[in-house]
């Protein structure tokens, strides 16, 4: 007796699609490597590429900034 295969519907990810698009302007575009270099990198390494070219990106606002920024910026507008 065979086990009988059940297709299973995957869940979608909660995680973007990677940008193939923008990965692909950055490596072949703004480093000019040969294809054949590009698609030998990792993510990892080019992400790395792209810290040394652009800077690190900021992380999260502290508490302190955060809630400045919503008293600036609050969501809801008082009543009339």
């Amino acid at each position: 007796m065979t086990a009988k295969r059940t297709k299973t519907a995957h869940a979608p990810s909660p995680r973007a699609p990677f940008p193939f698009s923008r990965a692909m302007a950055f490596g072949l575009g703004v480093l000019r490597l040969a294809p054949r270099d590009f698609w030998s990198m990792t993510p990892r390494e080019l992400h790395r590429a792209m810290e040394g070219v652009y800077g690190r990106g900021g992380g999260a606002p502290s508490r302190a900034t955060l809630d400045e920024l919503m008293r600036e910026f609050p969501d809801a507008r008082p009543p009339k």
